[in-house]
């Protein structure tokens, strides 16, 4: 049913009321030009931003930008930032098809995304306790080789996730594991496995027996996936079991944290350029960021406040 509903002052055409909203959502996700992962994150941010809708006694037909401008508030209380600009990126989308398909008027046009914050909330491992994580997991062949890994390589745990044993190969007379990226749709970057890196990962697979080449670099013991392909969860419950058993147990304290810590002891030990390298940023600003670690930890170091203390 055609018909006119104000939005904001303005009048604008609402067109097939009977598309039930489900519809709708499945409907614009089939339409979206982009992976399968990206698909799932915008059908439950769209259904999370319905459910909301519900349950705060508002009618779909009756939204308008105010309302979506009070959700965005709602969720700025309880999100990080880049969990919010998730949610308003699948709205603005979803709702600039709809008005296109004239189902909905486009109420999320030029909602903004908060601004993601340009630091890294996690800490990095100070030398005595990457000593100290890597003797806890010693007796365990896989989780001292992913702990390794992680460390010596930087990567991040979907990286590690999606590694399989053929991934270890040979390029220009150096041993590399091939990287299937975030974001990527192929194996298109690499990282080198130094002699440190890849002893306990050859030594890990010796346990394993006889290995084929499509098999993952690592694999579940659980019974619930024995031998199937390990999760990051999985991953970064072994890094945050580490933490806890060498005493730290703070939130800033994360499987990511390792990727942070290769990236501050390259800074101090080398360049940007050689973060930029290991780490795969496509832009030098992106290394910057882990400046500021070392920056705080000269200035703990030498505290200029402890002067204070020889004055009074």
């Amino acid at each position: 049913m055609d018909g006119i509903i104000k939005v904001s002052g303005v009048s604008a055409p609402v067109v097939n009321q009977e598309v039930s909203i489900d519809k709708a959502i499945e409907l614009f996700v089939a339409e979206c030009d982009i992976r399968e992962n990206s698909r799932n994150v915008y059908r439950r941010g769209l259904q999370y931003f319905f459910k909301w809708v519900e349950n705060t006694g508002r009618t779909i037909s009756g939204l308008t930008r105010a309302d979506i401008i009070t959700f965005k508030d709602s969720l700025l209380s309880t999100h990080s930032n880049l969990s919010v600009a998730s949610y308003l990126v699948a709205l603005r989308r979803f709702y600039e098809w709809a008005e296109g398909n004239k189902l909905y008027p486009n109420i999320a046009k030029g909602i903004k995304s908060p601004k993601r914050k340009n630091a890294y909330l996690k800490e990095h491992l100070r030398e005595n306790q990457i000593a100290d994580l890597l003797a806890h997991f010693e007796g365990n062949t896989r989780d001292y080789a992913i702990v390794n890994l992680l460390l010596r390589t930087g990567l991040r745990c979907i990286e590690v996730v999606r590694a399989n044993v053929e991934d270890i190969t040979f390029k220009g007379g150096q041993r590399i594991l091939r990287v299937w990226g975030k974001g990527r749709d192929e194996r298109d970057a690499f990282v080198v496995l130094t002699d440190k890196a890849y002893a306990p990962i050859k030594a890990y697979l010796d346990t394993r027996g006889s290995t084929t080449l499509k098999e993952p670099l690592f694999i579940s013991t659980s019974n619930r996936n024995l031998k199937g392909r390990l999760t990051t969860r999985s991953i970064s419950k072994i890094c945050k079991e580490g933490f806890r058993a060498i005493g730290i147990d703070g939130k800033e304290y994360t499987a990511h944290s390792l990727r942070h810590t290769t990236a501050v002891l390259l800074l101090k030990n080398g360049s940007l350029a050689d973060v930029q390298s290991v780490l795969r940023h496509s832009s030098p600003a992106t290394s910057q960021i882990y400046t500021k670690s070392i920056e705080e930890e000269l200035r703990l170091a030498n505290p200029s406040e402890m002067k204070l203390d020889g004055i009074f």
